[in-house]
């Protein structure tokens, strides 16, 4: 199963408490907890919560069904980052590898549907995506 990028972010905060707290980190070296606040941990796991449900129910979805998934879930982390500024180049590419692999679980071949569009397989997001 796909994992969400949140439970990396979710792991990076609590190790590094974890070598804060034992005194193996220096304090101005932390930064995940300010990279990665709750409500942004929150916000992004409704978004992907919501996507995680409908691409459930794709089975032998056409594509315009698969592809308004995609950007119903690719606006909604647009409102998110809009929000919290948290997307960055590492998050961006952790947020379409879990879109991709998410389809890719539930049976849709995304080179086979982005490639009719004249997009390559990590272009499905790019049509929504501002961050």
């Amino acid at each position: 199963m796909a994992e969400r990028p949140t439970t990396s972010w979710r792991e990076g905060i609590a190790r590094e408490a974890e070598q804060l707290a034992v005194g193996t980190l220096d304090p101005g070296c932390a930064c995940m907890a300010d990279l990665y606040p709750d409500a942004l941990l929150v916000a992004t796991d409704a978004v992907l919560d919501s996507f995680d449900a409908e691409v459930a129910e794709l089975d032998g979805a056409e594509d315009a069904q698969v592809f308004a998934v995609v950007e119903r879930a690719v606006l909604a982390l647009n409102a998110v980052d809009d929000v919290h500024s948290g997307y960055e180049t590492d998050e961006r590419e952790a947020l379409c590898d879990y879109i991709d692999t998410a389809l890719t679980e539930h049976g849709v071949d995304v080179a086979a549907l982005t490639a009719p569009h004249g997009l390559g397989r990590y272009e499905l997001t790019d049509k929504w995506r501002d961050w």
